[in-house]
């Protein structure tokens, strides 16, 4: 499963990228609105240059053709550059016209299956299923995941399911095991699923016992060296 990083923070990305394990980013506009100093397209076209993966831009305009020129304005910044755009009647004729334009999307804010169905058939290039915000509302988000999973295996849809509004590490787990093509992730979350506490006892005491190892050869090689002199 390929792994996003769910931000607009240029720091965050560097971070995850060193690490090895990044495949992408999403951003959004509530993103974007945490980040100083930059507009939205400078900020985009930097993270295309830190990662070669899939780097969403989402539109913000709700009309057809409000969508169509904010997303071909987004996807001249980069080759990598994906629209985001929002599950809609508006937003599937544009993720349609884009498709005929050789523009790639990623279909975001879809809480059912047949919403992604209906993404995938207007030719989304990704659908962004929201599970942590239908687990608020006492829905199980993962069952979204696995219905769309298996709808795209069985009918071998182009398209894949981009599991979002990851909201803890088990989200992670669970998506990985519903075969999600993709998790887009918070920076805190990368941090916990490479944390446990177990793991770092285990380092603080492999640690204090090679200090406490070297201390002894140390103090036998002194020892064995006075004894030598004398």
């Amino acid at each position: 499963m390929k792994l996003f990083l769910d931000t607009a923070d240029i720091q965050e990305i560097r971070t995850v990228n060193a690490w090895g394990v990044l495949d992408g980013v999403t951003t959004n506009p509530t993103l974007f609105g945490k980040t100083q100093g930059m507009t939205y397209d400078e900020v985009i076209k930097l993270i295309c240059g830190i990662t070669k993966g899939p780097v969403s831009a989402e539109v913000v305009a709700d009309d057809v053709e409000g969508m169509l020129k904010e997303g071909r304005h987004f996807a001249k910044l980069a080759d990598n550059v994906y629209v985001k755009v929002p599950m809609s009647e508006n937003g599937l004729e544009a993720m349609s016209r884009f498709r005929a334009e050789g523009i790639r999307t990623n279909c975001t804010l879809i809480f059912s299956a047949n919403q992604g169905l209906l993404a995938a058939k207007a030719g989304a290039s990704l659908l962004s299923p929201f599970v942590g915000r239908l687990d608020d509302i006492n829905e199980e988000g993962m069952t979204v995941i696995r219905e769309l999973v298996e709808i795209v295996t069985i009918h071998e849809l182009e398209t894949e399911v981009l599991t979002a509004s990851v909201r803890h590490p088990r989200h992670v787990t669970d998506a990985a095991l519903a075969g999600s093509h993709i998790a887009t992730l918070p920076f805190k979350i990368f941090q916990q699923m490479a944390s446990h506490p177990l793991t770092d006892k285990g380092i603080v005491q492999f640690k204090k016992d090679w200090e406490a190892a070297r201390a002894a050869a140390d103090a036998s090689a002194k020892s064995g060296a006075a004894k030598k002199e004398s």
